[in-house]
């Protein structure tokens, strides 16, 4: 399906093989410098890629500050993007998916957060959702909830944080007990993506004793009675998806919508969660790539003391370490996702590794880039503001990165 959207998708935009379309409002172009983001890739991911930038560049970019400064959440363009594979990336073909690599998807990711980094990390968290339910689901629940899901006519909202309950993911309390042929849940999940807006709720809760091998995955679908949402909260960034507490009051799900057997929801959140954070650590990576960007772009139009700022060595040198952490971290998650698609030993660690540089080295380059446009930086007109806001959480979720160092180090003394 992605690969007829890039050629169907690439003929209307008129794309020219081994280039990236110009935006000039956000100064995304052409490049063939040391950060080209398709150094590596075969022909057909360069494809994929130039498809995913010219969608940021044309939906994305020009939207992204109207979605940021009025909370919108922008579900015709989704679904445009869902038109071109982009809502099932890595979900297999027989129910709509794109049957992708993780480096495939890590390419897409961070080409399409470079037009709104915020919605995209959304779309990231649905694939996350759709790639559950297809790994882990029987034949009848993949072809009832995938395909709607890859069209995105559906969205997917994926519940595991709980108010008592944030890194130490197997204390959660949310419970299912069985009554007849349906589960009755009790409990609330806080800061879930999409929340109140999505169809399907890809839920973790207790239907046994203590720890991880109490834990079970149920999809949880909009208007069963007994589900609520909290107040939509008010954030420093992501303002472009809803973020809201999930609740569960003698909520009567079907037992049929148990994903995976009782006990194995533990196995199945730790397993989208390593290709949640190479997929968040793509984002990021989108966001940085724009802010070195736009920072070349302003040194060299910006003048001071009678000569562009390209001209002051030291921003030449603070540019030249933005760049090379953006090429470190870009091989980082690349090497990372290749892991993961190959079920390597080492894919946990490599995944935990790329979270925690790329995040926390793409957060710091966005923040120096704001840094270097000076005062102008700082005003909403500019869009290297927002990268830094919508970044800056990723070192928060998907695992904060404290935990990443606890799941590197305790690979290391475990070999």
């Amino acid at each position: 399906m992605l690969w007829s959207g890039c050629r169907r998708f690439g003929a209307r935009l008129g794309c020219l093989p081994g280039g990236l379309r110009v935006l000039v409002q956000t100064g995304h172009r052409s490049l063939t410098s040391c950060i080209d983001p398709s150094m590596g890739l075969n022909e057909e991911q360069k494809e994929f890629q130039k498809v995913a930038f010219d969608f940021a560049a044309r939906e994305m970019a020009p939207n992204m500050a109207e979605w940021d400064q009025k909370e919108l959440f922008p579900v015709d363009v989704m679904r445009k993007a869902a038109q071109l594979g982009f809502g099932g990336v890595y979900v297999q073909t027989d129910v709509g998916g794109s049957g992708l690599s993780r480096l495939d998807t890590s390419v897409i990711f961070e080409a399409l957060a470079t037009g709104c980094t915020s919605t995209t990390a959304y779309i990231s968290i649905h694939n996350m959702c759709a790639w559950m339910i297809d790994s882990f689901g029987n034949e009848e629940q993949r072809h009832k909830f995938c395909p709607p899901l890859c069209t995105m006519e559906k969205f997917a909202s994926y519940c595991l944080t709980e108010p008592e309950s944030g890194s130490d993911a197997a204390s959660l309390l949310t419970s299912a007990k069985k009554q007849g042929d349906h589960y009755i849940l009790n409990g609330s999940k806080a800061f879930i993506s999409g929340a109140g807006e999505s169809d399907v709720y890809v839920v973790m809760c207790r239907t046994g004793g203590p720890g991880p091998k109490g834990i079970s995955c149920i999809v949880v679908e909009k208007g069963t009675p007994g589900l609520s949402f909290g107040k939509k909260e008010k954030k420093v960034g992501w303002n472009s998806q809803p973020t809201r507490a999930v609740i569960f009051e003698d909520c009567a799900v079907p037992v049929a919508n148990r994903i995976g057997s009782e006990g194995q929801g533990f196995l199945i959140a730790v397993r989208g969660l390593n290709g949640g954070r190479i997929n968040i650590a793509s984002c990021s990576l989108g966001a940085a790539h724009a802010s070195v960007i736009l920072t070349r772009d302003h040194l060299n139009v910006r003048k001071q003391f009678g000569e562009p700022l390209a001209s002051n060595q030291y921003l030449q040198f603070k540019l030249a370490d933005m760049a090379t952490r953006l090429v470190a971290a870009r091989l980082m998650v690349r090497n990372a996702a290749v892991a993961l698609q190959e079920e390597r030993k080492d894919a946990v660690a490599l995944c935990s590794m790329a979270k925690l540089f790329a995040t926390d080295e793409c957060f710091a380059i966005c923040n120096q880039a704001l840094q270097m446009h000076g005062g102008y930086g700082y005003l909403k007109d500019y869009a290297v503001q927002q990268y830094v806001r919508d970044s800056r959480v990723h070192q928060i979720l998907e695992g904060s990165n404290e935990v990443m160092r606890i799941l590197i180090s305790r690979s290391l003394l475990q070999e």
